[in-house]
């Protein structure tokens, strides 16, 4: 699979595109990828370690959908495509190996924007020890943007959603609902926003719990996960139905955005946001009860939070600060509902 590149400059080949793109992502892969070939040829060539699983997964980033030209920068573009298909290796419990970029760019956009584009993508890639196999380009009116990411996880240790039981314990990572905040913070923009302003951190630059979700596979804590894409009462459902089970969460103990969105927002917005705003890519996780008390409250800088249990009957309830029960209904992101 090679990759290519439009651009409006007149003298440019696709040759010379390889090379800008080369000199991105440094066309020699870490050694610890599996990558035995990379950019260059007709096609990437992979090698899994010994006693080891493929995990696979891809992910569409696209214009209009999940980001806006006018309000995200280009850098956090780039960085955010990459981090987020990568939030779904880290919740089988994997480290990625490498990732496949296919991208649609209309010609206004691949001169500077481009540029940014990968420089974003290319410190995401560096962070995240994920590099760049190769892709595939046209030209389209909108962005479209295609990533494909190459895993592994030590052979039947890889976590999977359907394994919940009753009693177990629920545990979120880190604070729900910032992303979503950042997101209503970056709508009021009148242009691009301010990708170094700590509220939109999240929303910009995700950071997919790579550490934690091996830690939490290798030491067999894990007994079901997943990664918060869409929110947690859609996550949450999902999981759920994939165990067969149900679920009673404490809304006294949801872990609400950090105290420096108290300002911009009110406790009931913020936990609105908690329930049910996407792009957290937080794990979602469940515990044995008699591991639970394993858990530290926080791990590799982040904090671990014990929110519910699993319940045998198949309903989903919130427990409210009064005592009240509610259901708890899946509100988060649908791209066919939204």
């Amino acid at each position: 699979m090679r990759i290519s590149w439009t651009n409006k400059a007149p003298h440019l080949t696709e040759d010379s595109l390889i090379r800008q793109i080369e000199s991105h992502f440094h066309a020699a892969a870490n050694r610890n990828s599996g990558l035995r070939l990379a950019i260059g040829d007709d096609a990437a060539i992979f090698r899994p370690s010994p006693a080891y699983e493929i995990v696979l997964t891809c992910d569409w980033f696209l214009e209009k959908t999940h980001f806006l030209r006018k309000i995200h920068p280009p850098e956090a573009v780039g960085w955010k495509c990459l981090a987020r298909a990568v939030s779904d290796i880290a919740a089988m419990g994997g480290q990625p190996r490498c990732f496949l970029l296919s991208v649609a760019l209309p010609k206004i956009c691949t001169g500077n924007w481009c540029d940014e584009f990968l420089r974003g993508l290319r410190k995401a890639s560096a962070k995240l020890a994920c590099p760049l196999a190769g892709g595939d380009t046209t030209r389209r009116d909108e962005i479209l943007i295609h990533i494909t990411v190459v895993g592994e996880v030590k052979q039947g240790t890889g976590a999977l959603r359907s394994s919940a039981r009753p009693k177990d314990r629920i545990f979120v990572s880190g604070c729900l609902g910032e992303a979503e905040l950042g997101w209503e913070l970056a709508k009021r923009s009148r242009g691009l926003v301010d990708r170094h302003n700590e509220l939109l951190r999240k929303h910009l630059h995700p950071q997919p719990r790579i550490e934690l979700g091996h830690w939490l596979v290798q030491n067999k804590f894990a007994s079901a996960m997943m990664d918060l894409s869409d929110g947690l009462s859609s996550d949450l459902t999902r999981l759920c139905e994939a165990s067969g089970v149900g679920a009673v969460i404490q809304c006294k103990n949801l872990p609400l955005s950090s105290p420096i969105f108290s300002s911009e927002f009110s406790k009931k917005k913020r936990l609105a946001a908690a329930l049910h705003g996407g792009d957290d890519y937080e794990l979602l996780f469940c515990v044995r009860k008699d591991k639970a008390r394993q858990i530290p409250p926080k791990l590799h800088g982040v904090k671990l939070t014990e929110i519910g249990e699993v319940t045998a009957k198949r309903r989903l309830l919130l427990i409210g600060a009064s005592g009240e029960v509610n259901p708890i209904r899946p509100g988060g992101w649908d791209p066919f509902g939204n």
